[in-house]
Protein backbone atom coordinates (compact mmCIF):
# COMPACT_ATOMS: atom_id res chain seq x y z
CA UNK A 1 0.00 0.00 0.00
CA UNK A 2 3.00 2.66 0.93
CA UNK A 3 4.08 1.89 -3.06
CA UNK A 4 1.11 2.91 -4.34
CA UNK A 5 1.06 5.95 -2.16
CA UNK A 6 4.55 7.15 -3.27
CA UNK A 7 2.72 6.31 -6.86
CA UNK A 8 -0.06 8.13 -6.65
CA UNK A 9 1.60 11.24 -4.24
CA UNK A 10 4.19 11.79 -7.02
CA UNK A 11 1.88 12.02 -9.91
CA UNK A 12 -0.04 14.49 -8.01
CA UNK A 13 3.37 16.43 -7.57
CA UNK A 14 4.05 16.19 -10.96
CA UNK A 15 1.04 17.04 -12.39
CA UNK A 16 1.23 20.24 -10.24
CA UNK A 17 4.93 21.34 -10.75
CA UNK A 18 4.71 20.46 -14.86
CA UNK A 19 2.83 22.95 -16.03
CA UNK A 20 4.39 25.86 -13.87
CA UNK A 21 7.81 24.78 -15.23
CA UNK A 22 6.79 24.47 -18.57
CA UNK A 23 4.99 28.43 -18.53
CA UNK A 24 8.62 29.64 -17.11
CA UNK A 25 10.64 27.41 -19.62
CA UNK A 26 8.33 29.19 -22.63
CA UNK A 27 10.74 32.52 -23.82
CA UNK A 28 9.43 35.45 -25.57
CA UNK A 29 10.16 35.21 -29.45
CA UNK A 30 11.74 38.67 -30.61
CA UNK A 31 10.94 39.29 -34.34
CA UNK A 32 12.31 41.76 -36.87
CA UNK A 33 9.74 43.46 -39.01
CA UNK A 34 9.69 45.67 -41.89
CA UNK A 35 7.21 48.18 -42.74
CA UNK A 36 6.22 47.35 -46.16
CA UNK A 37 5.29 51.02 -47.45
CA UNK A 38 8.09 52.94 -45.29
CA UNK A 39 10.52 50.29 -45.65
CA UNK A 40 11.31 50.82 -41.65
CA UNK A 41 12.45 47.85 -39.28
CA UNK A 42 11.27 47.35 -35.69
CA UNK A 43 12.04 44.58 -33.63
CA UNK A 44 8.56 43.39 -32.00
CA UNK A 45 7.79 40.65 -30.13
CA UNK A 46 4.90 38.88 -31.76
CA UNK A 47 4.98 37.60 -34.99
CA UNK A 48 3.01 40.33 -37.70
CA UNK A 49 0.08 38.62 -38.90
CA UNK A 50 -1.25 42.10 -40.97
CA UNK A 51 -0.26 42.18 -44.45
CA UNK A 52 1.58 46.00 -43.32
CA UNK A 53 4.49 44.29 -42.00
CA UNK A 54 6.81 41.66 -43.02
CA UNK A 55 9.53 39.47 -40.95
CA UNK A 56 12.67 40.17 -42.03
CA UNK A 57 15.81 38.15 -42.12
CA UNK A 58 17.15 35.08 -43.18
CA UNK A 59 14.08 32.83 -43.35
CA UNK A 60 11.99 34.95 -41.07
CA UNK A 61 14.82 34.01 -37.89
CA UNK A 62 13.30 33.99 -34.68
CA UNK A 63 15.68 35.85 -31.92
CA UNK A 64 15.91 34.87 -28.43
CA UNK A 65 16.75 38.37 -27.11
CA UNK A 66 15.81 41.57 -27.94
CA UNK A 67 19.73 42.67 -28.11
CA UNK A 68 19.93 39.88 -30.49
CA UNK A 69 17.12 40.89 -32.86
CA UNK A 70 18.14 44.66 -32.74
CA UNK A 71 21.69 43.68 -33.36
CA UNK A 72 20.48 41.71 -36.30
CA UNK A 73 18.08 44.44 -37.87
CA UNK A 74 21.34 46.42 -38.42
CA UNK A 75 22.73 44.38 -40.38
CA UNK A 76 19.53 43.64 -42.74
CA UNK A 77 20.23 45.30 -45.71
CA UNK A 78 16.33 45.52 -47.01
CA UNK A 79 15.82 47.99 -44.01
CA UNK A 80 16.23 52.19 -43.87
CA UNK A 81 17.36 53.81 -40.74
CA UNK A 82 14.69 56.80 -41.51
Amino acid sequence: MNIQRLVASAAVIAGVALPSVAALAQTTQWYVVQDVKTHHCTVVDKRPVATESTVVGPGGVIYHTRDEAMTAMRTVKVCTNE
